[in-house]
């Protein structure tokens, strides 16, 4: 169909376009009749005519904006974006924003708000039109890629322009032509990543790195040149990010710079150059490949990187090179080869077969090869994997696959951004988010998306195997590797040593062992000889942890405990990807291999073959505790299996994080669904077998309330859990009716106590949870179980502040179902209760104050109570809760909480940093709490758990995450200040 207005025959798009099937006629045609509304109430005459006239554009633009609700806010604030259509064709359109965005600083009456305000403006309109473009199919990809980091060129453009030139107003600058500010100004912005490469996603942020020359001839004192263009920078972020009335351009990460912690924000070109030379890492000569001018003074720029040539393209690969090369390699391999996937929350950037394994290849390859052909040293990624062909690298079926491969994932992950403007890159969890997604990209059912979706992942994996199996060998073959008789191989022990074992001697000794059958696992003949088949797979692997010997004694452990090995040893063969995520295991996640050397079983767990493809939610995980329940009649028989259940459900939640199958938020999930589901079970069984004994009250019954990561559904893989028991029973009962009657408050404290001993009590099969019940009415003072009647009075008359603030994540977990709705609804009643502003976030100022002077940090990883860390976020959220400080509904979930911040509690742009922040740090507290059984040590962390917190994070090197921590904790701090303590005082 040809979208025109009927009377104009104007042609928006230059030819037919893709047919959409929205998700509601009705929504769609409400969204028509809303944006004409609009039209007529701006005087948009035509566009009023074409929309109540109906055909085939209205249909178009209805049913793209009940897909989108993000573009449909846009067209109804600003629906002259849509008339001037009627005047230009969508591509002209957009050229001319393009055009108008890189002149917006030109003219003497712009101002910093003026030129804020047009920025805001062109970027809105022109992202509309792209995001319109390519969902009527008449933009490929690599065309709407590129049209999109255009725009974020001419905005980083006309920034640079504005302040270069009030510089030279104030005297801080000496232009040479104050018409042309970025020419000869000394001034360096180099586009990185995405936008370098001209392949900008449609809510991407962007990566820049500014360098400056002092001796440049605009530059007036080159010894004030560092503050200067460090204060410029600042500014140029704020005018492309800061959250306006009006929107925000882009969002801008300088984090890419040299030693970012410690570095100003622009660096000048001779520190740059000499950091790089003498310490730049191989993921900065990675990064590197991408850098391209963006704006300021080109010339310099390409003198710049052609001056880091030598450094970003080596002409010989040396060991240390190769090695770190792996070491990015390996962040993204330990998730391969297990099983379908799950389209449902898969991350379609960093997931299996996702977009970074493309982009890795295309990268690793280019570093490896680039120095020796200059081919290879392109930015975009398609054209380099044509020239990775046209080398022989891969093959043209590698190449045509990827390639395809590589623009759907985009197109999807362009998707996923257009519905509301998010910078996300994972797929919806809930049905209805999953259809809007398959219906953007032309899909007339999720089921018909999920089917190619699945489809293009397994072809990027097994090529992505395959790519690494037949690229050229680095080295060559693994060498000696000897283990009879008593007296150490001298070859073996240089093998050893060169696949990254310290103690070579040591382990020869551990792998002897194992030869020798000393162990149940290893006694039979066909076992060791499968072991024998199966170590120089075993030792590349844990080798490649880089904590090898700690890799292999750990397995040692674990083999000790086996009660028999020929089957794991035939699977492990037969199942590299297998293997490398026990190495993985073995060498990054201490807290993960203690559990399969005390429980060898849980590891059966893996060989399911849908393992990674079915999300573990409440749904998942009660169906497979219903069937490991079966056939329990005894009490404590009933308890065990519940043990044995939670360790083995939280260890496959654990491998599913780790391998990127879900991320943190759906492990938090994943980590309470199964607390909720499992102590239900045991109230269930504590309370029948405790009727035995004392009958039942009448009319009684029970809630347990979730407090804390419990209750807002974000537990750990270590966390304990905290409760409160909520009874209530007839008026007149007064005690139980069996044969050892209990007057019915001292009932309940029993069968509380009861529960608390089946839930935390140490047993041969280990501890369900450890419980927590300091939040009930009272604290530690109180009964451990509490009527309804009193928790109701307690908190509308006696609660302290931290307590109601505590309740704002409340969520009951298990219990009667119809009291279940008593108690919820009490809880919202006390929090919709008038609450003081002043005093609530006075208290909770100085409870912050008081937490921080009696438990200070111990590093920036203790992310907890770190200044601007997790606790300023809860407080944030739990005192926006009392003051009435949300849009929309009330969540027990900080995070959602977060985002509905209300304008009149914090401003969007802050509220977007808070949900941000949050988002980074439960990310990393998720990884390091699954891997790790006491706190992180910067000193001591396991190389392969680094690499995972870099994988989850995105980020390229351990300094650079510690940087962005500080950073963002920051301002968190900031932002907690100003909203606490300015809006109390």
């Amino acid at each position: 169909m040809s979208l025109h207005a009927e009377k104009g025959k104007r042609d928006w798009f230059g030819g037919p376009v893709r047919c959409l099937v929205p998700l509601s006629e009705d929504e769609a045609s409400e969204a028509i009749e809303a944006l004409a509304d609009c039209a007529a109430e701006d005087g948009l005459e035509r566009l009023e005519a074409m929309l109540r006239g109906g055909g085939d554009g209205t249909a178009f633009l209805g049913t793209v904006f009940s897909l989108s609700p993000y573009l449909r806010d846009v067209a109804r604030r600003a629906p002259a974006i849509i008339e001037r259509l009627f005047d230009a064709d969508v591509e002209t359109r957009i050229d001319t924003l393009i055009e108008e965005t890189a002149n917006a600083a030109v003219g003497d009456e712009v101002t910093e708000a003026v030129l804020m305000e047009r920025l805001r403006r062109l970027k809105a309109e022109a992202h509309f039109l792209i995001a319109l473009a390519d969902l009527a199919g008449v933009s490929d990809t690599r065309t709407t890629v590129g049209r999109l980091s255009r725009l974020a060129d001419a905005a980083i453009s006309a920034a640079v322009c504005f302040l270069l030139r009030e510089g030279h107003q104030r005297g801080k600058l000496s232009l040479a032509d104050p018409g042309d500010p970025e020419k000869e100004s000394g001034l360096i912005v180099l586009g990185m990543g995405k936008l370098g490469a001209h392949e900008l996603n449609y809510s991407s942020d962007i990566d820049l790195i500014v360098f400056f020359d002092p001796e440049a001839p605009a530059v007036v004192d080159p010894l004030e040149s560092t503050d200067l263009f460090a204060r410029l920078v600042r500014r140029l972020v704020r005018i492309l990010q800061d959250r306006t009335e009006h929107g925000y351009v882009f969002r801008t990460d300088l984090r890419l710079r040299p030693d970012p912690g410690s570095t100003p924000l622009a660096i000048p070109v001779e520190a740059a150059l000499n950091y790089y030379e003498s310490r730049g890492q191989n993921w900065e000569r990675a990064a590197m490949i991408k850098a391209r001018p963006v704006a300021g003074d080109r010339p310099a720029a390409t003198r710049f990187l052609k001056e880091l040539t030598p450094y970003v393209w080596r002409k010989y690969m040396d060991y240390a090179a190769i090695a770190d090369v792996h070491s990015i390699k390996r962040q993204i391999h330990a998730h391969k080869g297990h099983g379908e996937v799950a389209v449902r929350g898969h991350n379609v950037k960093l997931g299996r077969g996702g977009i970074r394994e493309i982009e890795f290849f295309v990268q690793t390859q280019q570093l490896i090869a680039g120095g020796r052909f200059p081919e290879l040293r392109g930015r975009e990624t398609v054209p380099m994997l044509g020239q990775l062909a046209g080398r022989g690298w891969i093959s043209e079926e590698a190449r045509g696959a990827l390639s395809a491969r590589y623009w759907f994932l985009r197109d999807v992950e362009h998707a996923i951004q257009m519905i509301a403007d998010e910078q996300t890159h994972t797929l919806p969890e809930d049905d209805e988010g999953l259809e809007r997604v398959a219906r953007l990209r032309g899909y007339g059912s999720a089921e018909d998306f999920s089917v190619d979706f699945r489809a293009a992942l397994k072809e990027v994996e097994t090529h992505y195997a395959a790519l690494f199996e037949s690229a050229p060998q680095l080295s060559s073959g693994i060498g000696n590797l000897v283990f009879t008789g008593d007296v150490d191989d001298p070859d073996t022990l240089s093998t050893l040593s060169e696949l990254g074992f310290e103690r070579p001697s040591d382990m020869c000794r551990v792998i002897r062992t194992w030869h020798f059958g000393r162990y149940r696992a290893t006694q039979s003949a066909e076992a060791r000889e499968r072991l024998t088949e199966l170590t120089p797979a075993l030792l590349q692997a844990f080798g490649s942890t880089r904590r090898a010997d700690e890799a292999i004694l750990r397995f040692d452990e674990f083999l000790s405990g086996l009660p028999a090995g020929i089957q794991l040893f035939s699977l492990l063969q037969s199942n590299p990807g297998l293997l490398r995520l026990l190495a993985t295991v073995m060498g990054a996640a201490p807290r993960l291999a203690a559990i399969i050397t005390r429980r060898p079983h849980v590891f059966d767990g893996l060989l399911d073959p849908a393992l990674m493809s079915e999300l573990p939610n409440k749904a998942y995980l009660s169906a497979r505790l219903e069937t490991f329940l079966q056939g329990a009649t005894a009490y404590e028989e009933t308890l065990d299996r519940l043990r044995i259940f939670t360790a083995e459900q939280k260890f496959l939640i654990g491998m599913r994080l780790l391998t990127g199958a879900i991320d943190a938020t759906r492990a938090g999930k994943a980590f309470s669904d199964l607390a909720d589901l499992t102590v239900g079970a045991a109230l269930e069984a504590v309370a029948g077998e405790f009727a035995v004994r004392h009958g039942r009250v009448p009319g009684g019954r029970i809630a347990i309330l979730g407090m804390g990561k419990l209750g807002s559904r974000e537990l750990t893989a270590g966390s304990d859990i905290d409760l409160i028991l909520l009874y209530d029973h007839d008026e007149d009962a007064e005690e139980s009716d069996g044969d050892k009657p209990l007057a019915a408050s001292l009932y309940f404290a029993r069968l509380t106590q009861r529960l608390i001993a089946a839930v935390s009590a140490p047993t041969a099969e280990g501890v369900l949870y450890e419980l927590d019940l300091r939040l009930r009415p009272s604290g530690n003072k109180g009964p451990v179980a509490t009527h309804i009647d009193a928790f109701r009075k307690y908190q509308r008359s006696d609660a302290w502040t931290w307590e109601q603030m505590a309740l704002t994540r409340a969520r009951v977990v298990a219990g009667d179902d119809d009291f279940a709705g008593v108690v919820t609804a009490e809880v919202d009643d006390v929090l919709t209760l008038p609450h003081d502003r002043k005093k609530v976030l006075g208290d909770a100022t100085e409870m912050r104050q008081l937490i921080e002077d009696e438990k200070p940090p111990r590093d920036v990883w203790d992310l907890k109570l770190i200044p601007g860390g997790l606790i300023d976020l809860e407080f944030i959220a739990q005192a926006a809760v009392l003051v009435d400080g949300l849009d929309g509904e009330r969540s027990t979930a900080t995070a959602e909480v977060l985002a509905r911040l209300s304008p009149n509690y914090c401003e969007p742009g802050v509220r977007d940093e808070l949900l941000s922040a949050y988002r980074l740090f439960m990310n990393l507290t998720q990884v390091t709490r699954l891997c790790l059984t006491g706190p992180v040590d910067r000193d001591d962390m396991p190389p392969g758990l680094a690499d995972l917190l870099l994988r989850n994070t995105d980020l390229p090197d351990l300094k650079v995450l510690e940087a962005h921590i500080e950073e963002t904790s920051q301002r968190v701090r900031k932002h907690f200040e100003a909203l606490f303590r300015a809006k109390h005082g």
